[in-house]
């Protein structure tokens, strides 16, 4: 069966997100790491490829080896539904915690409670009051 996951790479911050996620959006973990090895001293122990769930869907990330004249862009974001308001507040502050606030959270009129951030690792995150 053919399936697609959202892929985050980054430039030797992997775990140090991944971690972050997992330990903040409930219902998360990790699935598994693969590191690279002692034939690469340089990059050793960077993370290869790690797949892990938040709220119950996988993702996948890696440390890119080059760094590139790109990073994440806000064009493409993770989406939360939030069930109540507390775990909105919560997860807006934690995920906005040392990045940028796109939409500070508040009512827009298409939603009750919406908020947009980037988070310290550049990714972008709207979460929702459904």
């Amino acid at each position: 069966m053919t399936q697609t996951y959202p892929f985050l790479m980054f430039t030797g911050e992997a775990e140090e997100a991944m971690t972050f996620y997992v330990s903040t959006i409930p219902n998360s973990r990790v699935i598994d790491v693969k590191r690279v090895g002692k034939e690469d001293p340089k990059r050793e122990g960077k993370v290869m490829v790690a797949r892990f769930e938040l709220a119950g869907r996988e993702y996948r990330c890696s440390d890119s080896p080059p760094v590139h004249a790109f990073t994440f862009t806000p064009s493409m974001s993770s989406f939360i539904e939030c069930e109540s308001e507390a775990e909105l507040d919560r997860l807006y502050a934690a995920l906005g915690e040392g990045g940028k606030v796109f939409m500070p959270a508040g009512n827009y009129g298409f939603s009750r409670k919406f908020g947009w951030v980037n988070d310290r690792f550049g990714v972008s995150w709207q979460i929702n009051l459904a």
